[in-house]
This record gives C-alpha cells, structure tokens and sequence, in this order.
C-alpha cells in the first residue's frame, strides 16, 4: 500500500513531457515567463556586470600585483567555498528583501570564479615572453598591455563563462531564498498550487537562457581565439 502511495506521489510530481511542453509554449505566450523575466533580467545583468568587470580587475591586479595576493585570495577562495544559502540570511538582514539582494547574491557567486581565472591567466604568462619584452626594453604598461594581457584572454575569458554560470544560479538562489519574485516566485508558485508541469516548465526556461547564453559566448570564444581552440 505505502509502495503504491509512493508511485502516486511521483506520478504527480513528474508530470509526462507532454504536459510539461504544453505548459512551456502557454506561459511563454500568456505573459507568464515576459513578466518574471521582466523582474529577474535587471537585477542579474547588473550583477553580470558588476561581476565581470570586478573579478576582471582583481584577477589581474592580484597576477600584477604579489603583495596584494596574500590578503585577497583567502576571501576569494572562502566565497567560492561558503555555500551561498547559508549568507543569504546575512544579506536579507542587511539589503532587505530587495533587488539589491539578489545582485549581491549574484556577485558573490560569480566574480570569486572570473577573478581566480583571471589571476591565474596572468600567472601562467610564459616566463620567456617577459624575458623577450624586457631585452626589447619595453616598459611596465606595455609589458602589461601587449604580452600579459594577450597571453592570459583565454583564461580570463574562461573565467567570465564561469561567472555567468554562477551568476544563473545566484539570480535563482535569490529569488527562491531572499524575495518571492521573477523566476523564483514562479517555480515556488507552482509548486505550492501543485501545478507541476508548470513548475517544471518554468525551470526548463531559465535551463533554456542559461545554456543559449553560454553556447553564445563559446561561439564568441570561437571567433576571439581561433587558433586556441584548432590548437
């Protein structure tokens, strides 16, 4: 009897594919998904950006710069390592219930992983390209400029694909965690009112972005660094 109950209790929780694609292509054309996007897309692309450009700079500074390193990279790793739903407590005392919220959440995930790739890209310059700048005399901004920086892109742009992995799961985190809106709200709505094809449909959306935007931007690796990837 228990072992039919179980079997009851997945049949309502999975529901068929079908169910699930009909409700994808209803909530897409009914308003659903513009409206939740419409309140998840702000707060994840300041983030994205605020992330980006951030983790970019202390990666590099951190590769440049040897002193800061032994200060800056124990919080980077400890960010990358603490599990995000035990601060999102914190940051509800701090920010409140509040976009604000969501783009620290964001921020916390993502730029621990642009910056530690971006140190490490400056890290791994091949010692003889800096032997070959200094016997041409080139100064410290050009060394930067056109032998460090060319020779870390690849790594540093690695790096931003990990952010925005990261920043897709703490848009989500946050919303399920620190404010009912957007995408959270949807996934948290559905599967209180138990309509769960809806619920599966709504994760299947944000599976859908995130995979579109990262394919896009390996297809934007591809064009960038041609001869690394044929390599």
């Amino acid at each position: 009897m228990w072992e039919l109950a179980g079997r009851a209790d997945i049949s309502i929780a999975f529901p068929p594919f079908s169910k699930v694609a009909v409700a994808f292509v209803s909530m897409l054309f009914n308003g659903e998904f513009t409206a939740a996007y419409a309140d998840s897309l702000p707060p994840l692309l300041i983030g994205l950006c605020i992330t980006i450009i951030g983790g970019v700079i202390i990666g590099v500074s951190i590769g440049l710069v040897r002193s800061t390193e032994w200060f800056i990279m124990p919080l980077l790793i400890i960010f990358q390592t603490a599990p995000v739903s035990a601060l999102i407590p914190m940051l509800t005392y701090i920010y409140g219930i509040s976009d604000t919220a969501k783009v620290v959440a964001i921020v916390i995930l993502g730029m621990p992983l642009v910056a530690l790739n971006s140190y490490k890209g400056i890290q791994a310059t091949s010692p003889s390209l800096l032997e070959m700048a200094k016997s041409f005399r080139a100064s410290w901004f050009d060394t930067i400029l056109f032998v460090i920086l060319p020779s870390a892109q690849k790594m540093i742009f690695a790096g931003l694909r990990l952010g925005v992995s990261g920043a897709f799961i703490g848009i989500v985190l946050a919303e399920l965690l620190i404010t009912p809106t957007g995408i959270g709200d949807l996934i948290t709505y559905n599967r209180f009112v138990a309509h769960y094809d809806k619920m599966f449909a709504t994760i299947v959306s944000i599976l859908a972005v995130a995979g579109l935007t990262l394919g896009g931007m390996s297809k934007l690796e591809d064009l960038l660094f041609p001869s690394e990837k044929n390599e």
